[in-house]
Order: C-alpha cells, then structure tokens, then sequence
C-alpha cells in the first residue's frame, strides 16, 4: 500500500526519513526484522503535511518570525508557537487527503483502537532524538477521531518544547516536516521502556528494564515509579521493584483513564526475571540491526512482546576504535588540558600531529589508552601517584577500574611504554638564564615559521606545515624545556609536603609563587589593564567601544579624541596575545586577532574596575606577599631542631619554584603562536580553493583532517557529503559531556572524592590556591559575556589561558575541570585567587548571583544562605 499521502509499513525502510519520518522510518525498519513483532500500521506521509501547510500561506511569515526568537525568550516561543498551532490544527483536511487515511484506517479495521504518533523528519535520529518534543495519542477509535488527531500531530511540529529544541540545536523550522504514525493499538499487561545501553554509566553491555503495569504512558508521564532491572550477559544482575499504584488503562469508547492498581499487586514485579531476559535479547537483535544502543518502547501482550518504538540513545559518549576485543581503559586528554570541548577534525588532527602519546578520538574528544600502563605494576604506581597529584577524580576512576576482577589483565612488568605526560626530569640548576635562553629559542623559531611560510601554497604548503610541525615537537619536547617546568613543579609539591609536615603550613607554594617572572600567560592579563589604562582617559572612546557591533571597530577607532592611541593600544596586545582564545588548542577556534570584538567586555570591564596603574600594583603586591611569605617561613624554620638546614634547602626550593615556574606557561604560548602561523596559511589557501570553486566555503577545511585537506590540494576534488555529516556530527557531540575515564564498554566514570573532612552539603574538588574568600557567583559559560565587578567569584566549567584577563576582577575561581598544576592553577596562585577546581557540576549546582564561600585551602565551597 504505497501513495502519495498514505504509505504502508511493510513499505517503509531507514532510507525515507524525508517521506516518513524518524520514527516511522524506525519502525519500517523494526517490521522487517525476524522475530521482532511491530503492531500494524500505517504512515500518513510528510506530503500530506506539506499540502496542509500550503493551505495557510500567512505560517510562511511567522516562521520568518518564530526564527528570529532568541531561543531564551520563552514568552514569545509559547506565544508564537501556539497560535501557528491553532492555524495548522484548524485546517480543513481535504476531502482526497482524508479519504486515502480513511482507506488505509479501513485495512486496520475503522473502529478498531489506534495510536496517532508524530514522526518528525528531524526525530529519531542518531544525532538528534527529540524524544518527546511531538504529541503521541492513545486509544483513537473511529474516522473522525483518526483525523483530529492527526492535525494535532500536524501541528504538534509547533509545540513550545519542540521549537525551542529546534533553535537551540540550529535546526531551521522550514526544512522540517511532519510524518503521522497510525497504528494498531496494544493493550498491555505491562509496558515500559528498554534501554540496551545503561543510561546512567553509558555501559555497553549493561541493558535497562524499566516496566510498569498497564499502558507506557504512566511511566513516560511520571506517573509511577516503575521497576528498574539491570541486565548483563543475559542475566538479571540488578532489581528495584517501584511501588506502582496508579496505571493508565484504554476506556472502550476510546482515550485512556488512570486507574488504582490493587494493594497486594503495586510491589509486586511488572515482569518476571525470565521476562526481562528475554526482552533483553530482543533488544539486542534491535540493537544489531540498527547497529546503535536503542532507546525502546514495548508492551506485553500476552506473553508476546511487541515493540511500538525505537529511536537511538544519543546521549551516550562514544567508544574509541581499538581495533579488539580486549578491554581497554580510556583517559581524557581535554581533562588534562582544560579544554573539554567537541573540537573539530582539523583540530584533532593537528593535536594528534602535535603530541607524542597516540591518541584515540570519540566524541570530537581525544583520549590516551592507559590499559597498558594499569597492567603493569611499576608503571600503574606512578600513573595513579601523578593524576593522584594532578587531578583526583581521575585517579579515583581509575582505581574503581582496577578493583573490578578481571577487567584488566596484568602483566608482570616488562618495557615501559612511553611517558604519557613526560617522564621524571633530571636535575638541573637553578639559573635565569636557561628561562630566557628557552624562551629566545622558541621565539625566535616561530618568527623563522612566519618568514617561511609566506612564499608556500598548494601542496607544498602543507608539506611545509608537516614538517614545521616536527620542529615545534622538537621545541615543545625539548628534554631541557622540560627539565625547567618538571623542576618547578617537583619544587612546588615538595614545599607543600615539606611546609605542611614541619610547620603545619597547607599549600605553602600558592603564595609562594604570586608574581613570578616570565609568566607569560599572568602578564597577558596585567597587559589588558594597561590597555585600558590608555583607553580610560578618552570618553567619546569608551562610549563607542560599549555600542561595538563588528570586528571592523579597529579601523573605525582613529576618528575620534584618543581613538588613535586605543587602537594602538589593542593592536600592540594583539600583537604578543592575539593568537590566543577561548579553547585554543583547537586550530580552528577564532582568534582574539580574528575577533577582536571578543575583547571588549573584558577591556571595558577593567576601565570601570580599576584604577590606573593596576597592572603594575598587583604585580608588585604579589611579588611583595611572596617575599614576606618566604621570610616568615625561613624564620619558623630556623627556629626548629635542625633548623638551618632545613631552611636553607627550603630556601633552595623557592628559588627553583620562582625561577622556573613562570616558564611553565611558555611551551603552550608557543605551540598556539606556532598554530596561528599555520591556521592563516591554511585559511589563505582555503581562500584560493573557494575561488577555484573546489570548496563552498572557507571553515570548510574545519571538518576535514590534516591528510584529507592535503588530499584536496592536491586533487582539487571533496567530498562535500563527508564534509556534511562532518558537521551533523560535531554538532551532536558538542551537547556530550565527555568523561575523565571511559571503558572499552562505554562506561563513563567519573571518580569520587573520598573525604569526610568538609561540611555537610559542602562542594568537594581540589584546592589549587590557597586562602579563603566569600562573594557573588558569577556562573560563566562563554566568556564573551562575562560581566563581572569587583569581588565576584568566577564560577565556570573550564579555564584555559584565555580566560587569564577575568581572573584579576575576579576575588576567587571555581571550575568543574582542573588540576593542581593545570594553567588556570598556576594563574590562579600567581594572583594570589583562592581557587577551588574538579567541583562536579559546579555551574549547576551554583546559581549565578548566589553567595558563596571558597576554601580555596581545604578544596570546598560552602553556598552560602
């Protein structure tokens, strides 16, 4: 039974979502597999749909302005949306329309019970379940009910909830459309939802029951608590029994009621264990045919089975390829570099070039196979003992992975694989020198980089990058760069075990290390006080700069009293920090030199702050604190049994830890200087393969990797439909939150902090600087629209060095990302911050504008009354 506005199931495959929708793509698919039974139905087509919305030519107009909605004003979303739903719903179904539904209901049996289902054509996909955004009615008897209701599916597509979706996902309202399920309705004895991959751990091989008497509508509304089983290699490994004493029920002469489950029945199991099993194995030949974990509706009729439902889970994060079958332990790069967002394939690729441990990619995330490192004994010590140090949410992990028999093999120790985040450093000596030599040598190469670079295009560009890149490996790698932090950081622990054993002193180095020389990454943020040291005494500049609109301000600024000074100003920061930004060790995230406009909130922000001279005051308060901190130490020391050479090999350490620690932040400097060299060569000839009509658009080049672009010079041909799922896929990704451990199952695992020395209710992370300060939250996700005044604390997910220039308005930092030695700990310590990072969830649970207390010590923050 196939038509233009009515399609039979049997007819319906994975390949018309377009014609039919998701879900009823789905269940086309789902009713061509052996064993698996799907009710009878059929498809009212995303044609009828179109034919509807032709009749009401004035929706072409208020989709225009449903568009335009920020999707946060949702007052004018509910408003908007319902009347087009009204419109849609009141549209007379023409009479050939109607009579190609009713010839269909008539194959189903007219008065025989339907469910009506939306099946949107951007629903049910796997990178976008919209689960829930349309409208499902149970229990339609009868022609005219079957019509009703599928205009309210229509017009469901216009739901509040449906079209916020749709905005916050970028997904165009005109290009989707609407499909109507009609299908034979079940009347189950128990229904509920299987999911064949756990929705709390993500694990693969884990299946979740959920079940309740009656109708799904009672556990999908929240009716009920339903019973929760947990499956696992065909054996029920887990039951709750959920007390049900409410169920939803089909009346006879159509819709459904809610109904008392009777008191000996509510506790008692909507499945048995024998049940469970076997809807698991149905779940996985779903699963097999779809090749994706399945998120299924199902209802027991009669000891049979049926599936009404199957969409893809797309909340899971992905599982690296290993290429085996061995288990295999995960960790997250982006977790150690501050920077857990998607990035795009140029950018993996270019970081993957970059670094000397391989790494595998899911998710639009990198990750380090450590499986072998926890197998052996000498190198599993030393792993747990740094991200102990580092990051203790990712030790934690770790050791849950360990604890489960058998999910590792070990290994007696034999070679030691590489070092994963740089092995022990030899000694060296405390000598300024060596910091300023390090820091020549590298600037100097990038300028070589720049000059060089200059006269290439086509392929022998990205040769030439190629091959740069193993000079920037040989700098970034350079074993004395790295004997210079390491020694640093060695000092830097040393101090805080030392202090704290000999004279109970926590996180003695935090102060310790305020206002160092060499910071490059703490000086980008006094240097943007200067630069609104300049701007400050012209106001007709500070009035236009508050109205800026475009990046093209720069050109603008000459033109008015003082403009010729601020833009010099700008420019000459962009000069040293413009290769810079949010996320920076993505090549393809926006420049502050590409995007100067970025800047203004904080420039602006910092004339409205500060005083003239700030910049250079906080630098010689911090230098000043240290020096007395260091005094008073010595002195306390001296004072104790073997006082004096305690003292004196304390004082040997500060000097380490304030010659080298400064230098830590350079390497980074100079890999993100060195890839704003490349990302402009590569725009360049992104450029020229535009002109030549091989790409559509420059960013193009984005969501290829680095051999596949090479591929395209040198054959001036794309694939623009790689390039299209390319972008579906990394905008799918970005609304994953990716793990700092994930198992070969796909297990995410988060770590816990096993303390009890905190306050009730207390949040729990890792104190990276010391002291204790009480202010406004300020919960910031994108620095763009940071707005914060003196004593605010910064509370945001992530810091990467980009974020330096709000840490000194800022009075003290929360983060649910870091480590000890992390770039925003180390700012955070040379400011002198109280700063507490790796709080889970922190930007949930702290609502911006509440008051807050930070342990920036104990690693805790109190939310205060």
């Amino acid at each position: 039974m196939i038509g233009q506005y009515v399609t039979g199931l049997r007819e319906i495959d994975k390949t018309q979502v377009a014609v039919v929708g998701g879900k009823g793509a789905n269940l086309g698919e789902l009713s061509r597999i052996d064993g698996i039974h799907v009710p009878a139905a059929f498809c009212v087509t995303t044609h009828a749909y179109r034919r509807i919305m032709a009749e009401a030519p004035s929706i072409d107009d208020r989709l225009d302005q449903l568009s335009r909605l920020d999707p946060d004003d949702r007052v004018a979303i509910r408003t908007l949306s319902a009347e087009i739903r009204r419109t849609v719903e009141g549209i007379a179904v023409p009479d050939d329309l109607a009579t190609a539904i009713t010839r269909a209901l008539a194959r189903l049996g007219e008065r025989a019970p339907c469910a009506v289902r939306s099946s949107a054509t951007a629903e049910d996909l796997p990178t976008a379940s919209f689960a829930g955004q349309q409208d499902t009615y149970l229990n339609v008897v009868g022609p005219a009910a079957v019509l009703e209701h599928v205009s309210r599916c229509w017009a469901s597509l216009f739901t509040e909830r449906a079209v916020t979706y749709r905005q916050r996902n970028g997904i165009d309202h005109r290009t989707v459309h609407m499909a109507v399920i009609v299908q034979e309705m079940a009347f189950p004895q128990a229904a509920g939802i299987l999911f064949t991959a756990d929705p709390v751990t993500s694990n693969r091989r884990v299946a979740s029951v959920e079940a309740s008497f009656g109708l799904g509508e009672a556990l999908v509304s929240g009716l009920v608590n339903p019973d929760v089983f947990k499956v696992r290699d065909g054996a029920v490994i887990a039951k709750a029994v959920g007390a049900k004493r409410r169920a939803v029920h089909a009346l006879p002469t159509g819709g459904t009621r809610e109904v008392a489950i009777d008191p000996e029945r509510q506790e008692q199991p909507a499945l048995t264990d024998a049940q469970v099993v076997r809807l698991d194995q149905v779940g996985r030949r779903i699963e097999a045919h779809f090749g994706h974990p399945q998120d299924i509706e199902w209802c027991l009729v009669d000891d049979d089975f049926q599936i009404v439902q199957s969409r893809p889970i797309t909340t899971l994060f992905p599982i690296p390829e290993s290429g085996d079958q061995e288990h295999h332990v995960y960790l997250s790069v982006g977790h150690q570099q501050m920077m857990t967002d998607a990035m795009k394939p140029l950018g993996l690729s270019f970081w993957q070039m970059t670094t000397p441990a391989p790494m595998a990619e899911a998710g639009g995330r990198l990750f380090v196979d450590v499986t072998r490192r926890l197998a052996t004994p000498a190198t599993r010590a030393g792993l747990l003992e740094l991200m102990g140090k580092s990051d203790p949410l990712t030790a934690d992990a770790m050791r849950t992975v360990l604890e489960r028999d058998g999910f590792i093999r070990q290994l007696p120790d034999e070679e030691p694989p590489g070092p994963l985040f740089g092995g022990a450093p030899a000694p060296i000596e405390t000598d300024p020198a060596i910091v300023t030599e390090l820091i020549g040598r590298g600037e100097a190469s990038v300028a070589a980089a720049k000059r060089d670079i200059r006269t290439k295009s086509g392929e022998a560009l990205l040769d030439f990058i190629r091959a740069d890149i193993e000079e920037l490996r040989r700098i970034l790698f350079d074993p004395r760069s790295h004997q210079v932090f390491m020694s640093a950081m060695e000092a830097t622990w040393w101090l805080n075990e030392r202090l704290e054993a000999w004279l109970g002193e926590k996180n003695a180095a935090d102060t310790l290390t305020q206002s160092v020389p060499h910071n490059v990454t703490s000086e980008m943020g006094l240097a943007l006080l200067d630069v609104a040291d300049v701007i400050r005494p012209h106001p007709d500049v500070v009035a236009f700069l508050r109205h800026v609109e475009d990046d093209g301000f720069l050109d603008e600024l000459p033109g008015l009293a003082g403009g010729r000074e601020a833009r010099d100003a700008i420019e000459g920061w962009l000069d040293k920090y413009g290769m810079r930004c949010v996320g920076e060790i993505d090549i393809t995230r926006p420049r502050w030199r590409e995007r100067p406009s970025s800047l203004l909130p904080m420039i602006l922000g910092n004339i409205k702050n500060f005083e003239p001279g700030a910049g250079e005051r906080r630098f010689e308060q911090g230098r000043q604190e240290a020096w007395k901190k260091e005094q008073e130490l010595l002195e306390r020391l001296r004072a104790l049994p073997d006082g004096e050479s305690r003292a004196e090999e304390t004082k040997r350490m500060i000097d380490r830890v304030r010659t080298f620690i400064g230098y830590r932040e350079y390497p980074k400097y100079g890999m993100i200087s060195r890839y704003f060299v490349y990302k402009q060569a590569l725009l360049g000839e992104a450029e020229r393969l535009v002109r030549a009509a091989v790409l559509r658009d420059e960013e193009d080049i984005f969501y290829l990797t680095f051999q596949e672009l090479h591929d395209v010079v040198r054959t001036r041909r794309v694939d623009e439909r790689l390039i299209g799922r390319r972008k579906d896929a990394f905008r799918s990704y970005r609304a994953l939150t990716p793990p700092r451990v994930l198992t070969s199952d796909g297990e995410a695992i988060t770590g816990t902090y096993r303390r009890d020395d905190v306050p009730p209710g207390a949040l729990i992370g890792v104190p990276i600087s010391a002291g204790t300060v009480e202010g406004r939250a300020r919960v910031i996700l994108d620095m763009a629209q940071a707005d914060l005044e003196p004593g605010d604390i910064l509370v945001t997910t992530h810091t990467d060095p980009s974020w330096t220039p709000l840490f000194v308005a800022a009075s003290g930092l929360v983060t649910e990302v870091g480590g000890v030695m992390s770039h925003g700990a180390v700012i955070a310590r040379e400011y002198g911050l109280p700063a507490v990072v790796g709080v889970v969830d922190a930007t949930r649970l702290i609502s911006d504008g509440q008051r807050i207390r930070v342990h920036g010590t104990d690693g805790y923050i109190e939310i205060l009354p």
